[in-house]
Formats: structure tokens, C-alpha cells, sequence
């Protein structure tokens, strides 16, 4: 009798555990560059508008390290609870597992998409040091002194890495690639001058340091201008058509984790992209922030690893 009672009480207590509205604790999301980029004023905003609908605190990690893919291959070894989030990116989702001879995972058998949550058209930019005020000034300062210039990335086959050499190859210059670990100390040498030339989203270089004139914008890689920069033309406009590259940034979790957590997730990330807050702060920086469905998110992912296959095919590019 007794060992019925405690069978009972077991069976009561285990059930209440399992039927306990998710999340129950804490969450976490890696964020795999450093403190200080886009990327991570992305992953800070969103975790705080998340954990606010949640009811539950959402944790930055950040996890930098081989242009993002030690953070996000984090993510895919961590158990599929729905307590581990990743924010992933087009370099880190889209290119990283096509580009690299020893792809550091595949997106659609490692993770559970979520939803998208940013995006932004990249910049093209100088340190106020380099005589250059258009992008056609700039391709025929190169084009004197083949090699001189250089230009940061995040790390070997990134989409700021592949955007320079797209820039080298449709403007026939050779500018010299200096990789880095994160936005941050790319941007402190170019600032400093150390290299002079940058591709990335005006979150990356910061506004301030356009406004001040510490950097100048040359083009914006996208379809069209952007609000923050009205001035700076498009790359078609400056000459250079084929000259094009979008960022976006969206939350992943590992695979297998049960589909209600990621429709929570999913709801959760809509409802933060849709509050004032978190738009203004996205929007500040030059971002559009966007959502959509699991199913969207995927398949954009898997569009863009098709695509930079394909380029990496063509070119012969592939990082060791």
C-alpha cells in the first residue's frame, strides 16, 4: 500500500514536471563573434525582448573564433532542448559549410531554423586617410598601386571576405585580405588605418564614425540607398552593378528540437522584432528588421548555400 502511494506521488510529480510550460529556466544564445560587432548588438537587443515575452532570462554568449563557426558548431552539439539558441548569419549558415574543404557542419541536418531577424545591404568604406571619394576614385587609386591597399574581414570565407574579392575581380584591382576574429578589432584598425578599406553593414562601422568623418562611405551593396547615408550611392550608381552583398542575421537551435518549442520560439522572436524597441535599435544602425517562419528561414538557408556553391565552384575558392 505504502508502495502504492509513492508510485502515485512519483507518477504525479514526474507528469507535473513533463507538462511544465516551456521554457522553465533560463535560455541561452550564443552569439559566435565577439562583444562590440553587429552580431552581438543584434543578439543583446533580441535576447532582451525575448526573455521579456519568455518569461524567462535569455543569456548572450559570445563564442567567437574561424569567422563564427566554432560558436554556431556549439550550438549544433548542444542537446535539442530548445534551451540553446544560436544566432546564425549568411557567412556563418549560407557560405561556411560550401566553402570550406572541411565543412565545419550542414545546416540542414544540424539545426532547427527559427526564424530571421535582421538584414542590411553592405557598405563599401575607406579610412578618411585614403584619397578616394567614390568608388570609381578608389578602383583607380588600387589600380595605381596594385597591393598597397588592404582590406578586413571577419575571417576566410566570410561574406565580407568574399565581398573583397568580388570588389577585386569586377574591378580588376588587387587589394591584399587581412582576416581578423571579430568585427571589433577589424574596426579599430581601420580606423587607425592599419588597412584601409572595409566591406560590411553600417551596424559594423558604426554611424558615428561616418558622421564625424573618420570613415567615408563610397557605395551601398544593395538594390537601394539607405536612409542613414542618403548621400552615398548605390554600387550600380557608382559604376560597379555587379557589386552586391545583403547580411542578415536569424536564430537557429540543434536539430531535433521538439517542434512546440521552436513555434514558441518562433512567436518569441516575432513579437521582440515587432516592438518599438528592439526596431529602433536595428533600425539605428542601418538594419531592417524582419521575421518569418521556420520554414522560410530554411529554405533562404538553403538557397544561399546553393548559391555560394555554386560561386565557390566556379572560382575554385575553397579555405582549408
Amino acid at each position: 500500500m505504502i508502495f502504492l502511494r509513492v508510485a502515485v506521488v512519483l507518477c504525479i510529480a514526474c507528469g507535473t514536471a513533463l507538462g511544465q510550460a516551456y521554457p522553465a529556466r533560463p535560455l541561452k544564445l550564443v552569439v559566435p563573434f565577439p562583444a562590440g560587432g553587429s552580431s552581438d548588438l543584434i543578439g543583446r537587443a533580441l535576447a532582451k525582448k525575448m526573455g521579456e515575452d519568455l518569461g524567462q532570462q535569455v543569456i548572450v554568449e559570445n563564442r567567437a573564433g574561424a569567422g563564427g563557426t566554432i560558436g554556431i558548431a556549439a550550438v549544433a552539439k548542444s542537446p535539442a532542448d530548445g534551451y540553446t539558441l544560436g544566432l546564425g548569419t549568411v557567412s556563418t549558415l549560407g557560405m561556411a559549410p560550401v566553402v570550406r574543404a572541411v565543412p565545419p557542419y550542414d545546416p540542414p541536418t544540424a539545426f532547427a531554423p527559427v526564424s530571421l531577424v535582421a538584414k542590411a545591404p553592405f557598405l563599401a568604406v575607406v579610412n578618411a586617410s585614403v584619397p578616394a571619394t567614390s568608388l570609381a576614385e578608389l578602383i583607380a587609386l588600387a589600380k595605381a598601386k596594385p597591393g598597397a591597399l588592404n582590406f578586413g574581414s571577419i575571417g576566410d570565407g566570410t561574406l565580407q571576405h568574399f565581398t573583397g574579392e568580388s570588389f577585386k575581380l569586377l574591378a580588376g584591382v588587387d587589394i591584399v585580405h587581412v582576416p581578423y576574429k571579430g568585427i571589433a578589432p577589424g574596426l579599430v584598425d581601420l580606423l587607425a588605418g592599419q588597412v584601409q578599406v572595409g566591406f560590411d553593414i553600417l551596424a559594423s562601422f558604426q554611424l558615428q564614425n561616418l558622421q564625424s568623418g573618420r570613415l567615408r562611405a563610397l557605395a551601398v551593396l544593395g538594390p537601394e540607398r539607405i536612409a542613414q547615408l542618403p548621400a552615398v550611392p548605390t554600387a550600380a550608381e557608382a559604376g560597379l552593378a555587379g557589386l552586391a552583398a545583403t547580411a542578415w542575421f536569424g536564430v537557429i537551435a540543434p536539430k531535433g528540437t521538439p517542434h512546440e518549442a521552436v513555434a514558441r520560439l518562433n512567436a518569441g522572436v516575432r513579437k521582440a522584432v515587432a516592438s518599438a524597441e528592439l526596431r529602433e535599435a536595428i533600425a539605428t544602425q542601418g538594419l531592417d528588421p524582419v521575421a518569418d517562419s521556420p520554414e522560410e528561414f530554411s529554405g533562404l538557408i538553403e538557397k544561399e548555400m546553393a548559391r555560394w556553391a555554386q560561386l565557390a565552384k566556379a572560382k575554385g575558392f575553397r579555405i582549408e
